[in-house]
């Protein structure tokens, strides 16, 4: 049974900041490609922020330098740690993991940042 299941989201104010967690079950975790994606209401999902099994990390240019993403390969865990946040950094964020054969998503955890 593979799960995904995010948590640390919840509701902001501009300049604060979250940790999102997502843990994972069922899978081997360390040969997955884990990444955060995002949707806000109206528009597209969109990748924030991609990690390789090895480490090697990614950024959209919306959240460069304001957002960190890492894993801990022991605890199946792959973190999102958000600084500085925006209100248009309000949407729901996604835990993916993926490899050749299989994607797989969690249900998604609500960030909204809001004055």
């Amino acid at each position: 049974q593979v799960q995904l299941v995010e948590s640390g989201g919840g509701l902001v104010q501009p300049g604060g900041s979250l940790r999102l967690s997502c843990a994972a079950s069922g899978i081997t975790f360390s040969m997955y490609h884990m990444a955060w994606y995002r949707q806000a209401p109206g528009k597209q999902r969109e990748l924030v922020a991609g990690i390789t099994g090895q480490g090697s990390t990614n950024y959209a240019d919306s959240v460069k330098g304001r957002f960190t993403i890492s894993r801990d390969n022991a605890k199946k865990v792959v973190y999102l740690q958000t600084n500085s946040l925006k209100p248009e950094d309000t949407a729901v964020y996604y835990c993916r993991a993926a490899n050749y054969d299989y994607t797989y998503w969690g249900q998604g955890t609500q960030v909204t940042v809001s004055s």
